[in-house]
């Protein structure tokens, strides 16, 4: 452009500004930002959105809410985007109430919400299980003359699953079917893997034949979804028929699908074949950490820990939970001396461990007579904590 002798404007730096914001790229964003205040080049109301924004994402909550005043200062005036993104930003980043003490203090300057800016609030509140306020903020939508559509219900709706307030959750399921809204595959699998978890196993299978008869196909996502219930439910039998059935539609398990069935054979009991399925999981390409967990745990469960060494030592990935487990599976199979030196390698690499796990060690060191490889490991403990 400039060898053309075109001066980029505000909207060619805002574009730059938000393709560096969504690699993450802050530094760029700030150095794109700067530069064009040094141009003499005024940043917009979207320039300052696109910032914030990037720094919600990034986690810079505190940053985030130093350009929202800067709006407000530059003399510009904030658009139900700017809310939404600062709404939405401190919800994300754990802020649920100041969240809902923005909201309300804009509603008292004579902000009107829309739909969106109400949905955020209630994803928000929900994903903290704030289920009183989510629900009381729903009222308010239904009585400002909105209408709430099927993704505000379906928000609220797993909500009350998930603080097990179960008949409020099929409450809002029947008041969605009264209002004719049309339901996609997440909003059914979220009552179906509700009703499988609390054993009402028939409602389940009629929520399934009723979404099969709307003409709804699941996504991969909904099948990990029920075959993850089934497998807690104990019903590897039908878990493993989903497995057929995704893959005569067409679908290919992810990793997560294969880790799903490999923690369900385990709690099945089934070592062996969650052993095999390992195997195969390992040969088609993936490398699942969780998945080598699972068997690592049950294989100390049952008092086979020379198999959990032998995969311990095999695996490529190790992270702070693969320690946990082994070194707790050790100290219950009474082998503290390995435990220590295992704790160690975890601290040594990086890791943060459990207080719980590294009493357990130095209380087995301990007991066994172990008293200066106790007093070792304690020292390693204590630098560790200094290093975090």
């Amino acid at each position: 452009m400039r060898e053309a002798g075109i001066n980029p404007d505000v909207i060619s730096y805002n574009s730059l500004i938000a393709g560096a914001a969504r690699k993450c790229l802050l530094s760029r964003s700030l150095d794109l930002f700067e530069e064009m205040i040094q141009m003499g080049i005024r940043p917009d109301l979207w320039s300052y959105n696109i910032l914030m924004d990037c720094l919600f994402k990034l986690g810079k909550p505190d940053e985030a809410n130093r350009v929202f005043r800067d709006i407000i200062l530059s003399d510009l005036h904030p658009s139900k985007a700017t809310f939404n993104i600062m709404i939405d930003g401190l919800c994300k980043n754990g802020h649920a109430n100041n969240a809902l003490m923005l909201f309300r203090n804009l509603q008292q300057r004579g902000f009107v919400p829309d739909i969106v800016t109400y949905n955020v609030l209630v994803n928000g509140l929900c994903k903290v299980r704030r289920l009183v306020a989510a629900s009381r903020i729903l009222k308010e939508l239904e009585i400002s003359g909105h209408v709430p559509n099927a993704i505000t219900y379906t928000t609220v709706m797993k909500c009350c699953f998930r603080c097990k307030q179960l008949e409020r959750g099929f409450e809002i399921l029947s008041e969605m079917w009264s209002k004719g809204y049309t339901f996609d595959g997440f909003a059914y699998c979220t009552v179906i893997a509700a009703l499988i978890k609390t054993g009402r196993i028939k409602e389940a299978d009629y929520i399934i034949h009723q979404m099969q008869r709307s003409g709804i196909m699941l996504d991969m996502v909904s099948y990990n979804t029920l075959i993850n219930r089934y497998c807690k439910q104990g019903r590897l039998d039908d878990a493993l028929k989903l497995l057929d059935e995704l893959e005569k539609v067409g679908l290919e398990c992810d990793q997560y699908t294969h880790t799903i069935i490999i923690n369900g054979l385990c709690i099945a009991g089934n070592i062996d074949g969650a052993q095999r399925h390992l195997n195969y999981m390992h040969a088609l390409g993936f490398n699942n950490t969780v998945a080598f967990n699972c068997l690592i745990h049950s294989l100390g469960k049952t008092g086979q820990i020379d198999r959990a060494m032998k995969l311990f030592k095999s695996m490529e990935f190790k992270d702070a939970f693969t320690y946990t487990i082994f070194v707790h599976n050790l100290c219950r199979a009474r082998r503290f001396l390995c435990a220590s030196k295992l704790l160690a390698s975890c601290l040594k690499s990086g890791f943060r461990t459990l207080k719980a796990t590294e009493r357990a060690v130095l209380n087995g060191l301990h007991r066994i007579g172990y008293t200066n490889e106790a007093r070792k490991l304690r020292s390693k403990i204590q630098s560790a904590r200094l290093r975090h």
